[in-house]
């Protein structure tokens, strides 16, 4: 799959794991690979450069060879903290990008073409935030958001009251694209070891 250029990701793996009973759920295994490696593999050639965003030391990633975002505010703001991270390195690092899609690090089995798709419904709405569902449900990590965003996100953080994502991105002005679900869910996501179990036989059926 080609890259879509000027498209940065941002793996988000800055959650607490308080389901998991705490620690890097992204360093999981799952069948053979950790969680974080089966998002970065299906991840990577979607865009043009890869992040993860995670607080504290960085060298417990070090594997990834990928460069370690952290939150720029202090006290764990959960997902909108980890994406306004992701538009700042943007703006400073790679100001030719407008584009920032997120995508969560214990949902392994997103599509493979998750970006293009989210690329061509911002295009044809003309929409600068745009929200992956399937099963009529919104799944807000996975996201493709326009670089002018970051300032409103930023007086959100600054205020100190954060609303879930899910609350947030109702409140914007975004469109949604559905994606195909009959086999199994995409967006599956991995919260407690139960879980974690269950994905087991998912992982042959993805493609």
């Amino acid at each position: 799959m080609s890259k879509s250029q000027s498209v940065v990701g941002i793996i988000l793996a800055g959650g607490l794991a308080k389901r998991m009973g705490g620690g890097d759920k992204c360093l999981l295994p799952l069948a053979g690979k950790t969680l974080l490696q089966r998002t970065v593999e299906r991840a990577q050639p979607q865009v043009e450069k890869l992040l993860l965003n995670a607080n504290g030391s960085s060298l417990r990633f070090a594997r990834n060879r990928l460069p370690v975002v952290p939150d720029l505010l202090p006290g764990n703001l959960g997902p909108l903290a980890g994406i306004h991270a992701g538009l700042n390195w943007m703006r400073k690092d790679n100001p030719n990008a407008e584009w920032l899609v997120s995508f969560a690090s214990d949902t392994p089995f997103f599509p493979l073409d998750l970006v293009p798709q989210l690329l061509a419904a911002a295009a044809s709405h003309h929409s600068l935030l745009v929200i992956a569902n399937s099963r009529l449900r919104s799944h807000p990590v996975f996201a493709l958001w326009h670089v002018s965003l970051a300032d409103k996100i930023e007086q959100q953080l600054m205020t100190g009251d954060v609303p879930r994502l899910q609350e947030w991105v109702k409140q914007q002005k975004m469109v949604e694209v559905t994606f195909a679900a009959d086999t199994y869910d995409p967006f599956f996501n991995i919260n407690t070891p139960q879980d974690l179990y269950a994905a087991e036989p998912l992982v042959s059926l993805v493609k």
